[in-house]
């Protein structure tokens, strides 16, 4: 590289409007040299040689190992699966798919709770969420996640627990058993 492309290259800085800096203009100063293309390429080549002189490339992902292959035309969205696998990141699923997952993974979180009002709360809010999901006018796949009857969920916690009996002041259940419930909703269905 010869001695007048360094100069360029050292002289070549960008203002935001994409103009070289130079100082005010005199009515009798001669403008500034145009920009060719090979001093945009000397001074890139002395930034890189510069970080890389400072020790900023030293730690990247993959120094030193081939980049992983990836089919673009299989996959058009890698780099945001990438992006959300890297930085993981959580909850970004539309309400329909989230109440998905979520109702795959109640039953663990119901065990993990410890009195009945706990879980009755619990199945009422996620009910409630299910219903405010149905609502929404916004778009995105149907909600097809069924509500889930408090009643059951709660028997069904007690027998996971290994009780027979309310653990807090909730009163028990109502006589009729969860499938009479069951059957008189669905005849209220077919009258309507």
């Amino acid at each position: 590289m010869d001695e007048d492309a360094r100069n360029r290259a050292a002289r070549y800085r960008m203002d935001p409007q994409g103009e070289t800096d130079s100082t005010p203009p005199d009515e009798e100063a001669t403008p500034p040299p145009r920009r060719r293309p090979e001093d945009q390429t000397l001074w890139v080549d002395q930034q890189i040689r510069a970080a890389m002189a400072r020790g900023e490339f030293d730690d990247l992902p993959y120094a030193g190992k081939p980049l992983p292959h990836i089919d673009t035309a299989a996959e058009p969205d890698w780099w945001l699966k990438r992006f959300i696998e890297r930085e993981q990141i959580t909850g970004v699923l539309p309400e329909a798919l989230q109440l998905r997952k979520d109702d795959t993974a109640l039953d663990e979180q119901l065990d993990a709770l410890r009195s009945e009002r706990a879980v009755r709360e619990a199945v009422e809010d996620f009910n409630r969420r299910i219903v405010a999901a149905r609502r929404q006018l916004q778009g995105g796949p149907p909600v097809v996640t069924q509500l889930r009857d408090v009643e059951v969920e709660v028997a069904a916690w007690r027998e996971r627990r290994g009780r027979g009996r309310p653990t807090d002041d909730v009163p028990p259940p109502p006589s009729s058993t969860p499938g009479a419930i069951r059957r008189a909703w669905d005849r209220l269905r077919r009258r309507g």
